[in-house]
């Protein structure tokens, strides 16, 4: 597999001979996650489940960012303290992203818990005398890093010349960052230099290294967070270690709003709980998956509406596989041996999951024109299913499995209905098919059969 590192700005081989190790900059839990969390969460989650699939052994580690100024003043304005604030945003975000089908972490570490690591790793900061104190905390001195600007391509001149005025008079330079804030707001803990808390930086460095070593094999997060977060984890971690922090820097690109950045500031967000209401979980994913991962996509209700139709001819074609019986169609294994290919070379090439998807709807639309000539048999329909599922699994769609029992109800509708029509009793047969209405079954017709699907129910759609 090859991804396009920001850093160098070229691709880059990923081994997948070996354990992949991988660290996200997760959300800062002082309000509910939106639908731009969700795409840079997704796309990760789609990228461990494809190599997983591979068997590649995968640890995967996501921080949560628990103690912040946005934190802080939330808890002020409602009155209560930053340990509820946090608390209460770490459960919303597992309701939200348990039902956007994303897998757990391999560890959800919170920089609360991470205190001593932090001091620990400032501590070696000022013994290199690339940290200093100052009244008002610990700061990096960016002259100790050369290379400072490397992720972002920003030249420090430049910087400093846009730089605003500078907090901290004692400040050397005005980029120079607060690894460690002096305060009496709680939360503070104690520390060799006085009571406070990390600046926010310091904390994505301490966790990824404790858990996943001083050099690592990708580190991501949106593109929003090249600069400044990801430019001082880079100069901090590797002043203090020596050595190349992760090997590949991946970014997503930002969900933007009728062209502008969707943000919490711009109050033009939207909510997780409010798309998972009106769209659930696989349009969502569709939508975020919708194209290459490294470019912005504009949010538009239009476009999820779109996601629907596809994702109907996708709930088509999973119901005429479980309902095959038809005589095998010749070709039907070079077919999906070459859908099968087109998919994972699109994943594997800069992990291009618009052209992934792609694959994927053309997988579908075969299977549905194979169903519709009548020539999609039991043989046939074992292969394709297995290559289906396999793809649902890696996108993280899902449709969900049905109880043999609720099938055979179903199915004694649907007979009983046809029994009911055949002697000329429509009423009781218009019934029965209401009854299949409600239950969001929808019958399709075949020229030797009728066979039956289950919808999802989206409430966007009614």
């Amino acid at each position: 597999m090859k991804l396009q590192d920001t850093l160098s700005n070229i691709e880059q081989e990923v081994d997948v001979s070996k354990k992949i190790r991988i660290y996200l900059c997760g959300v800062t839990v002082y309000d509910e996650s939106h639908i731009g969390h969700a795409r840079t969460i997704i796309v990760f989650d789609v990228l461990r489940k494809y190599l997983e699939s591979k068997g590649v052994e995968i640890e995967f580690i996501q921080n949560f960012t628990d103690v912040d100024d946005k934190i802080i003043n939330r808890a002020q304005k409602e009155n209560t303290t930053a340990e509820t604030i946090s608390v209460r945003y770490i459960e919303n975000y597992f309701d939200d992203f348990d039902r956007l089908n994303v897998k757990h972490a391999t560890k959800y570490p919170k920089a609360t818990e991470h205190i001593d690591d932090i001091i620990k790793f400032i501590e070696k900061l000022i013994e290199k005398q690339i940290a200093y104190v100052t009244k008002n905390g610990v700061y990096f001195s960016i002259s100790k890093f050369p290379e400072y600007g490397k992720l972002s391509k920003k030249k420090i001149d430049e910087l400093q010349s846009g730089a605003r005025i500078q907090i901290d008079e004692e400040k050397k330079d005005p980029l120079d960052f607060a690894v460690w804030k002096f305060s009496d707001v709680k939360p503070v803990w104690d520390s060799p230099w006085g009571k406070g808390r990390p600046g926010w930086h310091i904390e994505c460095s301490a966790m990824s290294i404790k858990y996943l070593g001083e050099n690592f094999e990708i580190h991501g997060g949106g593109r929003d967070l090249i600069f400044p977060h990801h430019e001082n984890e880079i100069a901090q971690s590797e002043s203090c270690t020596g050595v190349q922090f992760a090997k590949i820097w991946m970014h997503v690109g930002m969900v933007t709003i009728q062209g502008e950045k969707m943000s919490k500031s711009a109050g033009n967000t939207k909510s997780i709980k409010y798309v998972l209401e009106n769209w659930g979980s696989n349009i969502i994913r569709l939508f975020c998956l919708s194209g290459h991962y490294s470019k912005v996509i504009d949010y538009s209700e239009e476009m999820l509406k779109e996601n629907i139709t596809k994702w109907r001819q996708v709930e088509t074609c999973y119901y005429e596989l479980i309902h095959a019986c038809g005589k095998n169609h010749e070709g039907v294994n070079a077919i999906i041996k070459k859908i099968g290919t087109e998919f994972d070379d699109s994943l594997e090439n800069n992990f291009n999951t618009h052209l992934a998807l792609l694959a994927f709807f053309q997988l579908v639309k075969e299977t549905n024109r194979l169903a519709a000539a009548e020539k999609l048999g039991i043989e046939d329909s074992l292969i394709i299913k297995k290559e289906f599922e396999r793809m649902l699994f890696v996108l993280g769609l899902s449709i969900p499995e049905m109880t043999e029992d609720k099938k055979q109800e179903i199915d004694d509708l649907i007979s009983n209905r046809e029994k009911l029509r055949i002697e000329k009793q429509f009423d009781d047969a218009d019934k029965i098919r209401d009854k299949l209405n409600e239950m969001n079954i929808e019958l399709i017709d075949h020229k030797e059969k009728t066979i039956w699907m289950k919808k999802e129910n989206i409430k966007s759609e009614n």
